[in-house]
């Protein structure tokens, strides 16, 4: 068996390697995105595994796949939002993902900015940068403690999130599709979003990126807030309308932002240098906006646990046709 794998990095490189042996399947890696400038590479394969995270896939990769025989792709990551599923399907393209790799890191990682932005850590690191050591009311921070926290889809990271504030001692408030019966004692829920955010001290947000929550977050929902609210975003960039949040920041509304996600992060993420984005440069200047790029998820135990979890999920497509993490 022959797959193909492409921009995958170093450590994805050496645990994929590791998995080839021991599963002897021969792997080859291609370090750029998946384009169709080097999509004659994939001619001869079995199967291919995609480590792309932001961008855009050209629609023609699509039916130049099913020309070449291929039969699935296989994403190294949770989110497919990337991808055209009804296109896949039209060109009998699988496409699987890797839905639980690690949820503990992006929710520990959500709790971390909370506490950052509650204690005014970014304040503080950047006065002892400058030689400034002195107690000034502006590094007084607040209590994570006795906070009302509004968490926004209790999924597989949600349900954790909820649990790590509730044992900070928070109120946790949560508003899903789907309620989890193993959390009702640790979380309140409620009938609509509305309600979630409006008293809420916390809001963060752990919900899949779709055409019907585009923009979801805009000035009007800011609104809605408590008045110095924090607002957390590890899910996806689409779900934000950020002009709307930087008019949020400037009328007062929200104390502090911890963002993880960028709607336009294609010219941001795995980047270096200026970014020519306007928008992002605002926000990312502020002192008490917090933005990561795209890294909470960023730990030893994901990584292997996505890079596995792909090429398992390739080989069991190939084998039997389907696949239990299919997404299309």
């Amino acid at each position: 068996m022959k797959l193909i794998m492409f921009h995958a990095d170093g450590m994805q490189i050496d645990i994929a390697k590791n998995w080839a042996k021991k599963n002897q399947v021969e792997i080859t890696f291609i370090p750029e995105l998946l384009s169709m400038y080097n999509i004659d590479c994939v001619k001869g394969y079995d199967g291919l595994i995609n480590s792309q995270a932001a961008g855009t896939i050209d629609e023609r990769i699509y039916p130049t796949l099913h020309a070449f025989g291929i039969k699935q792709i296989a994403l190294v990551s949770a989110g497919y939002d990337l991808y055209n599923l009804d296109l896949a399907s039209k060109n009998d393209l699988l496409i699987t993902n890797v839905p639980s790799y690690s949820p503990e890191s992006i929710a520990e990682y959500t709790v971390l900015t909370a506490l950052n932005l509650v204690r005014k850590n970014q304040v503080i690191i950047k006065n002892v940068e400058n030689g400034d050591y002195r107690w000034s009311p502006s590094i007084c921070g607040g209590v994570l403690a006795r906070k009302k926290v509004a968490v926004i889809g209790v999924g597989r990271i949600g349900k954790i999130v909820a649990k790590l504030f509730y044992g900070f001692g928070c109120q946790v408030i949560g508003y899903s599709p789907k309620q989890d019966d193993e959390i009702k004692g640790i979380i309140t829920y409620t009938d609509t979003l509305e309600e979630a955010i409006q008293d809420a001290d916390i809001v963060t947000l752990h919900m899949p990126a779709s055409k019907e929550n585009t923009h979801l977050f805009d000035i009007d929902m800011f609104r809605q807030f408590k008045r110095g609210a924090i607002f957390l975003n590890m899910a996806r960039g689409s779900i934000v309308d950020t002009k709307g949040l930087l008019q949020a920041l400037d009328e007062g509304i929200l104390y502090g932002v911890g963002i993880d996600t960028y709607e336009n992060e294609q010219v941001v993420v795995q980047h270096t240098g200026v970014v020519e984005d306007a928008v992002f440069n605002n926000l990312i200047q502020r002192d008490n906006v917090m933005y990561s790029p795209h890294i909470a998820y960023f730990t030893d135990e994901a990584i292997r646990n996505m890079v596995e979890g792909a090429l398992n999920a390739s080989v069991e497509v190939i084998k039997t046709g389907t696949s239990k993490y299919r997404v299309n």
